[in-house]
This record gives C-alpha cells, structure tokens and sequence, in this order.
C-alpha cells in the first residue's frame, strides 16, 4: 500500500492540489515571511525540506523562509489531516511584483488525499471536501491571528481566482470555494455552500 507520506512515491504528488491560498497584501519579503512563518506552525508541518522527491531522510532540511522558497520554489513537509493521516504537503509563494501582492499557497496534493483515503469529491463538477475546508480555515485563522493577510481562499487550486479588492469586504452569496475574509481585526469564514 502506498503510503501518503511518501516523498518519493510520485503519485502522492499527483492530480491537483487542495489549497489554502492567501493574499498577503503586499509584495513584501518581511510580510511574506511573516505569513510563512505562521501558516507553517499552524499547519503544524513536520519538516521544511527543497525537495519534494527525495525522502526526508534523504535530504538536509531547510530553513521556512522566503529565500528557500525563492531558491528551491517550493517548500516540502508532511501535515497530519484532520483524519490523524500523515500526508505531504507542500508551499508556494506567487510573487506579484508592483503591480499587485504576494500569494502564499498551502497545498496537499489530491494524490496523497486519494492515498489517505480522505473523500474530497462528491459528484459536483468541481472537487470539495467539508473537511478539508473546514480544517483549513482553522489553519487560516491561526495564521491571521499572529501575521494578518488580506484574502483567504480554500478549494481545488484556488489561488488567484479573485482578490480581496475585487471582493470590496463582501463575502459572495454564492460560494463555490471557502473564503476567509478580514473584518477589521476579525477573520470571517464563509464557507463554501454550493
């Protein structure tokens, strides 16, 4: 049986990704680090490692900072779902230069999902999984707790699917994705409820 916190086994990796995507705001490396370094203790990731196909112990680990992720592209570890299942996982900063802010994205692939046997789809024509959103926002709010961003995003590859100023502070009514939205020094989550 293939294990879903295997690094090596490509097909953990595989199929898409579900994510936490958040607007940091800015493009600032001190706010992006800020952000970085709170969603990696929220997530409670075990590891920060360049590369995701060499096994930990394979590897020497690296430092969760802004300049790995600019040296390596992504960061590596494995998180424990909801389920108690050990899964990787994996980070990716999205650089948005003057014109617009940093993204930071949480991801865990659908393939480690499908290999811990959490159920994610449901028949609709896009993937969801009530506890995967659920347990991501509260990752979220612990995020925005010790380092505030301007949009959370949650669902199957969601980051830059809108931004916080094409929202103006208004979660949507109809929400295919989960959102976590700042209202002052609050975060709201709307979750997803198509």
């Amino acid at each position: 049986m293939t294990s879903p916190a295997s690094f090596r086994d490509r097909t953990n990796w595989s199929g898409g990704y579900y994510e936490l995507a958040i607007e940091v705001g800015s493009s600032d490396d001190a706010r992006l680090q800020a952000v970085l370094s709170a969603l990696w203790s929220a997530a409670g990731v075990h590891g920060c490692f360049g590369h995701g196909d060499r096994e930990p112990e394979e590897q020497d680990p690296v430092p969760c900072t802004v300049g790995s992720l600019a040296e390596f592209g992504h960061l590596h570890g494995r998180v424990r779902l909801p389920t108690g299942q050990l899964v990787v996982c994996g980070c990716v900063a999205i650089r948005g230069g003057d014109d617009s802010g940093d993204w930071l994205d949480l991801y865990v692939p659908v393939g480690a999902l499908d290999h811990a046997g959490t159920a994610y789809w449901d028949g609709r024509p896009f993937f969801r999984s009530g506890v995967m959103d659920d347990w991501l926002a509260a990752i979220g709010i612990e995020t925005f707790n010790n380092a505030p961003f301007s949009l959370g995003v949650i669902g199957f590859e969601v980051s830059g699917c809108t931004d916080a100023s094409t929202l103006a502070g208004q979660l949507p009514q109809t929400r295919d994705i989960g959102y976590l939205l700042p209202h002052g020094n609050a975060l709201h989550y709307g979750a997803a409820n198509t």
